[in-house]
């Protein structure tokens, strides 16, 4: 099972996917369909190692520019700049998926895809909101690292008062108050 957070866009989320391990097929069809790219129950026949390999290469791109845009725009910028110009390839390469409506057997009406889903489509439509993300002043100010050490994790803080710390407050930030508390009980019994 992949790690879920609300990082607040689906490149971001794709950002955090640990796909480079043994179950990265697994874990890349999980993410598509948590994320709504793909309606649940929708199959992903063609999903193979290929896919892994294209959707981590879109994955570090969007971690180059993130990354850039947080550092103040200027650091690593030849890794930046080719993760930008491979950015615009994938998002100009395919016109994103196309939904289609269908009815349930109960008569409800349900999103599903018009044709199996294609990976250069998928990849567009994330590429897409990559480039959304990173175009849109507002979206843009809104753009956190995760306070948490070890945590690479970026997401949109659009927390009241814009106080977010944590990529996740069920984990990093769980793992921050133990921290906390476990440091203060210390202070405690030596004092």
């Amino acid at each position: 099972m992949t790690v879920r957070f609300d990082s607040g866009r689906i490149c971001l989320d794709l950002a955090a996917q640990p796909l480079d391990r043994t179950a990265a097929t697994a874990a890349l069809g999980h993410f598509l369909h948590t994320t709504g790219l793909v309606p649940a129950g929708a199959a992903l026949r063609a999903l193979d190692a290929q896919w892994v390999a294209r959707f981590s290469e879109l994955r570090d791109c969007v971690t180059a520019l993130v990354d850039a845009q947080l550092d103040g725009g200027c650091a690593e910028a030849g890794r930046a700049d080719l993760a930008l110009e491979r950015l615009n390839t994938l998002a100009a390469a395919s016109p994103p998926p196309a939904p289609r409506a269908v009815r349930t057997e109960s008569g409800l009406l349900v999103r599903a895809p018009g044709d199996a889903p294609d990976c250069r489509a998928l990849l567009a439509a994330v590429a897409r909101d990559a480039v959304d993300l990173l175009t849109d002043p507002v979206a843009r100010a809104l753009l956190r690292r995760c306070e948490s050490d070890g945590c690479h994790r970026c997401y949109l803080d659009t927390s009241r008062g814009r106080r977010r710390r944590w990529c996740s407050s069920e984990t990093c930030g769980n793992r921050e108050r133990v921290a906390r508390h476990r440091a203060a009980r210390r202070a405690k019994v030596t004092a």
